[in-house]
């Protein structure tokens, strides 16, 4: 079961995604079918499995379908949503989605990733640490799509531009953050939480990273897509 603390996650699919848009020209991203499910399915999935029961979906672009697909409930899980009435970045959904929400940390995840980790393990692990915001890590033959990020030991000093070629280790969308972070280092109502929090404040944060070698795919572009619908449907995680 989850671990006591960490009682909600979040889940963010707002954006238009529109280097998909050629591929999957009238859903949002996170609804593109593979296999013959949505996208979002597999990662809810995975939270049911972990044994957590009260998301908070953050949508905006084509929020109505999200809604009509999913209700109130998926599984065993409550669902709750956060709805942009405009584009925030990912910093400023996280904060509206977290507005209003106790104190403790909650686990926050992008809907166009799909990763297997093993997400108690996680939490255990986060209980052990005083840090706001602890980052999953992700190792990848070429990290020019994302750009790297640099440890040393569990401790993120660097987050280092796209266009930089070879392997390394990338954020794979997946974070558990306290809710004071926003009102510490918020940037306004628009921001990104990357460029806006984690890389300015990077010294002053200290991130700490979770390391996993599990499977991930992230179906931000017309080709990861066409691989998630011959990997994703027969994936069968721990």
């Amino acid at each position: 079961m989850v671990q006591v603390g960490i009682r909600k996650a979040v889940v963010l699919v707002g954006g238009r995604g529109e280097r998909l848009q050629s591929a999957v020209p009238n859903l949002p991203k996170p609804m593109a079918p593979v296999g013959d499910r949505p996208f979002l399915e597999y990662i809810l999935d995975r939270l049911v499995d972990a044994g957590v029961t009260d998301v908070i979906i953050s949508v905006g672009y084509k929020a109505e379908v999200i809604q009509e697909h999913f209700g109130q409930a998926y599984r065993t899980l409550q669902i709750r949503y956060s709805r942009e009435s405009h584009p925030l970045g990912t910093g400023g959904a996280m904060a509206l989605a977290l507005k209003g929400e106790d104190s403790s940390p909650a686990l926050v995840l992008n809907g166009d990733t799909l990763i297997d980790i093993d997400y108690p393990a996680l939490m255990a692990w986060y209980a052990q640490t005083t840090s706001l915001v602890a980052i999953v890590l992700r190792h990848v033959p070429d990290v020019s799509r994302f750009g790297a990020v640099v440890l040393v030991g569990e401790r993120v000093v660097e987050f280092q531009e796209k266009g930089q070629e070879g392997p390394g280790l990338v954020n794979a969308g997946v974070y558990v953050v306290r809710p004071e972070i926003f009102s510490q280092y918020g940037k306004g109502e628009h921001f990104s939480f990357e460029t806006d929090i984690l890389q300015p404040y990077c010294r002053e944060l200290q991130p700490r990273a979770f390391v996993t070698a599990g499977y991930f795919i992230d179906i931000g572009t017309p080709g990861d897509y066409e691989r998630a619908q011959k990997e994703a449907p027969f994936i069968r995680f721990n």
